[in-house]
This record gives structure tokens, C-alpha cells and sequence, in this order.
């Protein structure tokens, strides 16, 4: 999985336990894909602040994950709807699970 996709699979659990700039930071660049000199230009701050930031942020993600493993459920409970997809029976209960999937998971 590439590193970008799995910070965003992070920041959907746990983006808003970071700071408000954290937050900023990180969706200039991991949501809309700005590299570290243009962020360090529309926020007037040094690119080395922004790598830093970036940087610790991404740490403390992989830190709650560690502790909480929601991306990790996720994943487990995915491959089970996958399961339950191919038995009719389980069609109908499927789709009240994967409805709830969808409450929350956004940080902005």
C-alpha cells in the first residue's frame, strides 16, 4: 500500500485528534497532493517546519493506530462483508452493516 494512501486511511480514523494546523497541514498534503515548498509558500512558514510537522503528524497516527487499530478492524470487517456478499441469505443484514461503515471517518 502506498505510504500516501495509508496516511489517509490514518487521518479518516484519527485526523481529528490532531491540532487544527496539524489538520491543515496535512490535507494540503496528503488530500490535495501539495508538495512540502508549495505549502511552505501559502502557509509563509519554512518548508523544513512543514516536513516536520508532516512528519510528526504521520508518527502520531501510526501511534493511535498501534493503540487503537481501527484501520486494522476495518480491514478484517471488510473481508468478511466480502464473504457475506456471496450468501443471499446475508444480503439483507450486509447492507445494515456496511450503511454503518459510513457514519463518521472524516476529519475536516
Amino acid at each position: 500500500m502506498s505510504d500516501k494512501i495509508r496516511v489517509n486511511e490514518l487521518l479518516d480514523y484519527y485526523g481529528g485528534l490532531l491540532t487544527p494546523r496539524q489538520q491543515k497541514l496535512c490535507r494540503y498534503y496528503y488530500r490535495e497532493d501539495l508538495s512540502l515548498t508549495e505549502i511552505a509558500e501559502l502557509e509563509s512558514i519554512s518548508k523544513a517546519a512543514v516536513s516536520d510537522t508532516v512528519r510528526k503528524c504521520k508518527t502520531e497516527l501510526e501511534h493511535y493506530e498501534s493503540v487503537l487499530k481501527c484501520v486494522h478492524a476495518h480491514s478484517l470487517r471488510t473481508a468478511v462483508y466480502s464473504r457475506m456478499k456471496q450468501d443471499a441469505a446475508c444480503a439483507e443484514y450486509l447492507n445494515e452493516l456496511l450503511e454503518t461503515e459510513l457514519i463518521g471517518g472524516n476529519y475536516e
